[in-house]
């Protein structure tokens, strides 16, 4: 239970899978993030099937975005995570952008904005990613990017000409 005197923290994370039972491992997560008291998933996307980016010589993905309340600050929300990720593939991914068991994505947190070493709010490449911004629209099209002032609905619009990656809703079984 979210401890409603502290801070309510609204963020919208993004989670992917390319290693074994992807929908089992997305399931596990949220059922990971719902477990912890500081968190709430206020709501989840559809799945979709989505061909990989950057290097693309491996299994397609299975993508989702998550809308969370937490009480968490973005350097514990980002701990959190990585715990997550760890607990659910021991070996981690062996190259960036390489295939994974799991991927948590923090892409927006509030309306901040900030860069550390470790973290980039809002997600330095989710305006560049249908396979973000398609789940992302389906569960809060209306956000508006902290420095590019535009909707999710707006950026999408905006890359789908340009984007040949496909992104394919998978049913309830798929």
């Amino acid at each position: 239970m979210i401890n409603k005197k502290k801070d309510l923290h609204t963020v919208y994370l993004s989670i992917g899978s390319n290693i074994g039972d992807k929908r089992n491992n997305l399931e596990a997560s949220i059922t990971g993030l719902r477990r912890n008291p500081q968190i709430e998933v206020a709501a989840v996307s559809p799945f979709y099937r989505t061909q990989p980016q950057n290097y693309t010589d491996q299994d397609w993905f299975v993508n989702a975005v998550l809308k969370v309340k937490t009480t968490l600050l973005p350097e514990e929300l980002l701990a959190e995570l990585q715990s997550l990720e760890q607990r659910q593939d021991k070996n981690g991914k062996p190259f960036r952008f390489g295939p994974r068991v799991i991927d948590l994505d923090i892409i927006f947190y509030d309306d901040l904005v900030m860069k550390t070493w470790d973290l980039e709010i809002p997600h330095p490449r989710m305006q560049d990613r249908c396979f973000v911004l398609i789940p992302l629209c389906d569960i809060g099209a209306q956000k508006v990017h902290p420095v590019l002032k535009l909707t999710s609905e707006e950026l999408l619009k905006k890359i789908e000409k340009q984007d040949t990656q496909e992104v394919i809703l998978l049913d309830k079984e798929g």
